[in-house]
């Protein structure tokens, strides 16, 4: 419901603005793998198997708030600009970038403690909680890279390489770890009857799971930061431009 709320609050205002066709299919990309997450067999399937939970719990952190964000723009969002960033001023450090990875990281650390995370498969409203914060805590830490509203707290120079590297870094180890553990160390998926056919053994399952969440981490990384390069140049040429116009209006002025 609430995606379906978003999505036809979203293309009403993207129609209203005659946004880009690619605004468009990136904010609709990100919706569809959110039900992809929670409402298709990804869903079912991550009850039975670790490295389709882990799928899940990626789609949600990582690749929807990615692609949504990419569909927004400061047009689109004009009508909400001024109620965002008196938010911002109103959460003070909450709103800090620092605040951000640390809520990244102990989300998904936290989410993976054995007993946290077989609470989670054994009890709906804790796997609810669980969405629910992944999803926060991945758009949260989006945001401050690709929001497209320039916050106080923006980062700059090396600050996204700094922010990234952190937090890919400390997630993508838990990865390792969960790939080379000796053992399954989740007590849910030893007691799950088999698929049809068989499934993998609960240590295989684990280790493909973890190299799935260290793989996507260095990958995601990798794009995330040649896009912000990229849009960096962009952006000091548009500057650059501005500045040059400005220059040559003075001359122009001056000779006038």
């Amino acid at each position: 419901m609430v995606v379906l709320v978003l999505t036809v609050v979203y293309v009403r205002r993207w129609h209203e603005v005659d946004g880009a066709i690619a605004r468009l299919l990136s904010f609709l990309a990100g919706m569809a793998l959110v039900l992809v997450a929670l409402i298709s067999p990804v869903d079912r399937l991550a009850e039975q198997l670790f490295f389709m939970h882990m799928t899940q719990h990626l789609l949600l952190v990582d690749l929807a708030p990615i692609l949504v964000l990419l569909g927004l723009t400061k047009v689109i969002l004009r009508p909400a600009t001024r109620r965002l960033m008196r938010l911002e001023q109103a959460a003070g450090p909450l709103a800090h970038p620092v605040f951000a990875i640390g809520l990244y990281v102990v989300t998904m650390w936290f989410w993976h403690i054995p007993p946290l995370y077989d609470a989670a498969l054994e009890h709906s409203v804790v796997h609810v909680l669980e969405h629910i914060t992944f999803a926060l805590a991945g758009g949260l830490y989006w945001w401050h890279l690709l929001s497209p509203i320039r916050s106080r707290k923006r980062l700059g120079g090396m600050g996204p390489v700094v922010y990234m590297v952190s937090t890919k870094v400390l997630v993508g180890l838990l990865g390792v770890g969960l790939a080379f553990a000796p053992d399954a160390i989740y007590d849910f998926y030893e007691t799950q009857p088999e698929l049809d056919p068989p499934a993998l053994s609960p240590g295989t399952d684990q280790a493909i799971g973890g190299l799935i969440m260290a793989t996507e981490q260095s990958i995601v990384m990798g794009v995330a930061l040649v896009f912000l390069f990229v849009r960096a140049l962009a952006e000091s040429d548009r500057a650059n431009e501005r500045e040059e116009k400005y220059e040559s209006d003075a001359v122009e002025e001056v000779e006038a």
